[in-house]
């Protein structure tokens, strides 16, 4: 395996030091850490719940059944 080095600022280092699992865990396996937790979180953002597609549909429904409220009605409502 082949190194280089990387230039980061004092406190970036020290970020680093916070993720460490253990006291001899390389800056290297830290940062790969960080990027598969950041793809496996970027993956799963666009990802919607059964429930929330089901909430979207009925949502859907409402709207075509016009059992909707105007901005103005739901603040009178609301007393606003």
């Amino acid at each position: 395996m082949s190194y280089t080095t990387i230039q980061i600022d004092s406190s970036t280092r020290a970020n680093l030091t916070k993720f460490k699992e253990y006291a001899r865990e390389t800056y290297d396996e830290v940062i790969n850490k960080l990027m598969k937790i950041a793809q496996m979180a970027s993956r799963d953002e666009g990802e919607l719940s059964d429930e929330t597609l089901k909430q979207i549909k009925e949502a859907e429904e409402d709207y075509k059944a016009g059992r909707t409220f105007s901005t103005k009605e739901v603040l009178k409502r609301l007393g606003a």
